[in-house]
């Protein structure tokens, strides 16, 4: 899996409300998702773009385990968040909703807002297209790959729900 956008990069320490703030929290995610990042870019939500990525430093979801952090970020179409590091409940849910997150180290320093990104979850490289860098990230295990790939927790188990029906079916068809 590929995903190639423009660069949106965020600093250190970037916890869930601001990625969501709380005072929107009632709110459906459709209407939510227009205040991502408000806080800390207020023209993120309205300017980014389907497929852009997130470049963030340390820490990355760090503070309360709002499951809406990555459900929103997700409903407005980023391709790929990639810190240096996550908060290690926001990167499982969202590899939970099939949001591709990565962790590589110095990606902070390699990248400047608006510089085009490619970014190879299977290969684990993340290359700035703009300046001819390519970094070498920490590879997901092959679970959490084909959890990312498969869009989700729950398009995997459907799909697994699915194969084993199948089966089974050919099991009584055979006798």
């Amino acid at each position: 899996m590929k995903i190639k956008g423009t660069v949106w990069k965020f600093g250190d320490n970037i916890d869930t409300d601001l990625i969501t703030p709380g005072k929107y929290m009632d709110l459906p995610l459709e209407e939510l998702k227009k205040h991502v990042l408000e806080v800390v870019n207020p023209e993120f939500a309205a300017k980014v773009k389907a497929g852009d990525v997130i470049i963030a430093g340390a820490n990355f979801g760090c503070g309360s385990s709002r499951e809406t952090a990555p459900q929103a970020i997700k409903a407005l179409g980023v391709g790929a968040v990639v810190a240096e590091s996550f908060a290690r409940i926001f990167f499982r849910n969202a590899v939970a909703i099939g949001l591709p997150v990565i962790s590589c180290s110095k990606v902070a320093e390699a990248f400047d807002n608006g510089d085009e990104a490619e970014v190879d979850i299977e290969k684990a490289e993340i290359r700035n297209i703009t300046k001819g860098i390519t970094l070498k990230a920490t590879p997901l295990s092959e679970d959490i790959k084909n959890v990312i790939l498969k869009g989700g927790i729950i398009p995997l188990l459907k799909e697994l729900a699915e194969e084993r029906r199948r089966k089974s079916q050919q099991g009584r068809i055979k006798q």
